[in-house]
């Protein structure tokens, strides 16, 4: 048997070009839209998502469609952590052979190893939906270093991801029967069944609002550090004539480390905390001893069944 490894075949390296090429295409495409669409501006803005397009349903401009820069972006990060992937899982063998592959399984092992200890064996499955969370928190937070609008500074792309979280905590709850699901707000006493009522909602929504609330501040923050660098700047070299104090001199490199924290350790940090809290509400959402002393009666139940039937 041949231990050497093979090299690449060009057909291998095609397809690797082309996922590469498809991994930065739609975030340059990104960047080419925000410029053609961004209007002349001077001074501070700090605003929202844009919107690019509104689709009239004919009644309430409060159910129209929009199309915000938000939207757009999410799914432009969404097409580039695609084909991420879909590089990092090329050529996979039972060897290793690549030093994309050692990553993969590096990912693989850390996310599992993370998922089995705050989840359980029960939700061992969970590691693909959890990373899918971090890389697209995390990548859609990192797209504000490319000048484009990030996603996880718009309420409605956070909220959207809250609800989808709350969904699969309902289901699990729900897996316990209707009954049991309806019971859990009465305890430990019937009086405060109002109050779990609104704390069950309240999940979504403080997840939405912390993670939408951190980013957001800290885009905002890093706009007003640079415009008072660049005022500072006016300040110090005033002296010098109106040509020389048009320089921004303190706002070369400072942003940049401000940066590091703001948009690239924050944004990371926010992502592990939403896939955190993610994992934590859904693993608590579910009576696994509940659940399968459940199972285990309708089991007897069918095999009484089965016994009177048979008599």
């Amino acid at each position: 048997m041949n231990d050497e490894i093979k090299k690449p075949s060009l057909k291998f390296k095609i397809v690797d070009i082309i996922y590469i090429i498809m991994m930065v295409l739609p975030l340059v495409c990104g960047m080419v839209l925000d410029i053609l669409t961004t209007p002349a501006s001077s001074g501070v803005n700090i605003a929202g998502a844009r919107i690019y397009y509104e689709i009239d349903l004919g009644g309430s401009r409060f159910f129209n469609i929009i199309i915000s820069e938000a939207q757009v972006n999410s799914v432009l990060v969404m097409i580039t952590i695609f084909f991420v992937f879909l590089y990092l899982t090329h050529g996979l063998k039972e060897r290793i052979e690549l030093k994309r592959q050692h990553l993969a399984e590096i990912i693989v092992q850390k996310v599992d190893g993370l998922v089995g200890e705050n989840m359980g064996s029960d939700f061992s499955a969970f590691g693909p939906f959890i990373i899918a969370i971090m890389a697209l928190s995390a990548f859609s937070s990192l797209t504000s270093l490319l000048g484009l609008y990030p996603p996880t500074s718009d309420m409605n792309v956070v909220a959207g991801w809250a609800i989808l979280v709350f969904m699969i905590i309902t289901y699990y709850k729900l897996k316990c029967g209707p009954l049991y699901y309806l019971n859990g707000f009465t305890k430990p006493v019937f009086i405060l069944a109002p109050i779990n009522f609104i704390s069950e909602f309240a999940t979504p929504v403080s997840m939405a609002f912390r993670h939408y609330g951190n980013v957001m501040s800290g885009g905002v923050i890093s706009v007003l550090l640079s415009t008072f660098l660049a005022w500072l700047s006016g300040l110090v070299l005033g002296w010098a004539g109106d040509y020389i104090s048009a320089i921004p001199i303190f706002q070369v490199g400072l942003p940049a480390i401000f940066s590091i924290y703001f948009d690239i350790f924050s944004g990371c940090l926010q992502a592990f905390i939403f896939a955190m809290l993610t994992m934590l509400n859904i693993s608590g959402a579910f009576d696994a001893e509940e659940y399968e002393r459940r199972k285990k009666k309708k089991l007897e139940k069918k095999k009484l069944k089965n016994i009177n039937g048979g008599n």
